[in-house]
């Protein structure tokens, strides 16, 4: 896997903490579902015990679901000509 276990431990018990269920119901309006990191957890584990092509599955679902959105930004070669210019925020619009 490409994180350890214990990361997948650490999210699901911070995901389950009241202060995080607190501020997620006050954030959004609904409580966290957690069921993904426990999921994920023991998909770790029956990786790490036996090499299970079931636990191989979940994960490479996993990493092909979060690598199939494209960056936000677009990535720049190299900086714009005239980075060094201070900026114009004196200037009215």
């Amino acid at each position: 896997p490409p994180r350890s276990c214990e990361d997948y431990w650490w999210e699901w018990k911070h995901c389950r903490a009241l202060r995080h269920a607190f501020h997620h119901y006050y954030a959004h309006g609904e409580l966290p579902i957690c069921d993904r990191w426990r999921d994920d957890y023991e998909a770790c584990r029956a990786w790490e015990k036996g090499h299970s092509a079931a636990a191989q599955v979940l994960e490479r679902a996993r990493v092909m679901e979060k690598q199939k959105y494209a960056p936000v930004w677009a990535l720049r070669k190299k900086p714009p000509p005239d980075w060094y210019l201070p900026l114009d925020q004196d200037k009215p619009n």
